[in-house]
């Protein structure tokens, strides 16, 4: 097979889709060395009309035998059979934290995508189920393949680098983007609730790149005077967030929405105990292994930390669950399904 792969994601720096993309890749050449995979990105007078113009004439030009869009997006037109990966339905399920303009763009565009595809690839049932349900596809058209942490994620300390972040003593760690729909206003919140109703001095550890709508979260940190107890870190590199995740008391994961859930597993490869939102999507990969609450109320949040920093058997018992349960995932297997649903359509 002469497989074509979406390049666009592979901008640094590289974060989920990104971090998906190379991973596929990677793990594709390594699974499959007799077949061929190359990555295709705009160039030059074609960016612009890219998807309608530039990529269904490169690859007219060049005998590939799928393209494999790994980032919600086909050619507009192709005589080649296609793939899209769907990782969720932010954009509208959750359109009011999102810009207008992204917004509307995706109201035409995903089912649009989504029928031009010949197959759908989504990293879990409930966003399947959620596709199918929005845009009228057949089931029959999607397949899932759950994603896994990178090999990168394993237990690692780092003393040093705690001691340049500021870090000291005990504390709760989130990692993603900061915007909306991660829930980082409802965090905060929590975290003050927790410090004012117990004996309990931990810091809040919150790494991930800057998003948008975060003047709320912001404000309050500032309004509360807890600039000394919540470190914002800004973006970090895998060996930096494997000494975060290794070293945290607990990791707490509070997303209103996802399509998957990767960064709890990355936590549990790290042998951290996990708090994470009683959602779909996180229900399917955390399992039981993870200490569930409701992402809208914030004093379960509050006690869930409590109840976690409190006990050492209780952190003990959820870093081992997480441990177990994290070994049921891995690249090797994401790349074997994607590898089925390339073998079926070519077939």
């Amino acid at each position: 097979m002469r497989i074509a792969l979406d390049g666009m994601p592979l901008a640094s720096p590289l974060t989920g889709v990104g971090h998906y993309t190379a991973e596929l890749a990677r793990n594709l050449a390594v699974v499959a060395p007799s077949d061929s995979f190359t990555f295709i990105s705009p160039s030059g007078l074609l960016k612009r009309r890219w998807w309608s113009l530039g990529l269904p004439l490169y690859l007219l030009q060049n005998s590939f035998d799928l393209f494999h869009g790994t980032n919600y997006e086909v050619p507009f037109w192709s005589l080649r059979p296609t793939v899209v990966t769907i990782h969720d339905l932010s954009l509208l399920r959750l359109s009011g934290v999102h810009s207008d303009d992204l917004v509307g763009r995706a109201r035409w565009r995903l089912p649009w995508m989504a029928k031009r595809a010949s197959r759908i690839i989504t990293p879990s049932n409930s966003t399947k189920t959620e596709l199918c349900e929005a845009f009228g596809i057949h089931p029959d058209k999607v397949s899932v393949t759950p994603e896994a942490p990178r090999p990168i994620f394993k237990k690692r300390k780092d003393p040093e680098l705690l001691r340049r972040l500021g870090i000291e003593g005990d504390f709760i760690l989130f990692v993603g983007t900061i915007e909306p729909r991660k829930n980082l206003l409802r965090l905060v919140k929590a975290f003050d609730q927790m410090l004012r109703n117990t004996s309990l001095s931990p810091k809040l550890v919150i790494a991930g790149g800057q998003g948008w709508m975060m003047d709320d979260f912001i404000s309050f940190i500032r309004q509360k005077g807890m600039d000394d107890r919540v470190c914002l870190t800004g973006y970090l590199e895998d060996e930096d967030l494997c000494g975060l995740y290794s070293t945290c008391a607990a990791f707490i994961y509070p997303s209103l929405y996802e399509g998957f859930g990767l960064p709890p597993l990355e936590a549990m490869a790290c042998g951290a105990p996990v708090i994470t939102s009683r959602t779909p999507a996180l229900l399917e990969t955390v399992g039981s292994a993870a200490r569930l609450v409701d992402p809208k109320d914030i004093s379960d949040m509050a006690q869930a930390m409590t109840e976690m920093l409190s006990d050492e058997k209780l952190r003990e018992y959820y870093a081992e669950l997480g441990k177990v349960h994290v070994k049921k995932f891995s690249w090797e297997q994401t790349v074997q399904k994607t590898l089925e649903v390339y073998r079926e359509l070519l077939r």
